[in-house]
């Protein structure tokens, strides 16, 4: 198994408010801006008002964490007197909004992996709203749907007892959310909530490990796992944590 990420962060001044990234890196998800002096692989982008980073695929859950925190940690040379907020979802000054590229998001379509249909464009309740997630790529030949599947019971149904950012779930992060590529699957359920510790980036390593390896029939659960995902539902998220001894940290 080998693990790489496109996370996507809101930045943020020294008051906290809210600052697009549109004009910092001048680079979008068509020509992402490999970065000087760090090996092939890094990369930075702007995605609507968010900074997207692109890590090479790790082969090691270490690998994995130094991956992610070294692109995070390099991305403020380019982001003079900004932080990182810590929000998966924002409704952004009207003041930040102004660009016509914060006004561009959803472009391409995923994939929903119970049902095989594609995901309808996401509309922000709020003009303004904007989301930020935490996409996982997977490197694997197993069956990416089944991957997927068992990615929602082992990492989808444990993020609705740890993630907090619930207002992200208006726009993205249904069960199931994933496109294919030519290495595997894309698992794009999980908001950014996971990227900022170790303990959690790690999580995400051993609970991807344990959906590629997962024999489970989850036909007979789909039912409760959707629910559980797309409802929020902590009582029931508790219960499949408990019945599959699902890791929350």
């Amino acid at each position: 198994m080998r693990l790489g990420c496109d996370p996507e962060v809101f930045l943020q001044n020294k008051a906290g408010s809210p600052i697009s990234s549109i004009g910092y890196i001048n680079a979008d998800k068509w020509n992402p801006m490999q970065i000087p002096d760090m090996p092939e692989g890094y990369t930075l982008q702007e995605d609507n008002v968010s900074l997207e980073y692109g890590v090479p695929p790790a082969a090691s859950v270490d690998e994995f964490v130094h991956h992610i925190q070294s692109v995070m940690n390099k991305s403020l040379e380019y982001l003079p007197g900004l932080s990182f907020s810590k929000l998966s979802c924002i409704i952004f000054p009207e003041d930040q909004m102004q660009h016509p590229l914060a006004h561009i998001f959803g472009c391409e379509p995923d994939f929903n992996a119970w049902t095989n249909e594609e995901n309808k464009k996401p509309s922000p309740p709020h003009p303004f709203m904007r989301s930020a997630g935490g996409h996982i790529h997977v490197e694997t030949d197993k069956d990416p749907r089944q991957v997927v599947r068992a990615m929602d019971l082992y990492l989808g149904v444990p993020s609705v007892l740890m993630d907090k950012g619930e207002q992200r779930k208006q726009m993205y992060g249904a069960a199931g959310a994933h496109r294919v590529k030519s290495y595997g699957p894309e698992y794009r359920t999980l908001s950014n909530f996971w990227i900022f510790e170790e303990r959690l980036i790690r999580w995400v390593w051993d609970n991807t490990k344990r959906a590629i390896d997962c024999t489970l029939d989850l036909d007979k659960e789909s039912t409760r796992i959707l629910q559980a995902i797309n409802g929020n539902d902590k009582a029931l998220a508790k219960e499949l944590v408990k019945e599959y001894s699902l890791e929350v940290v």
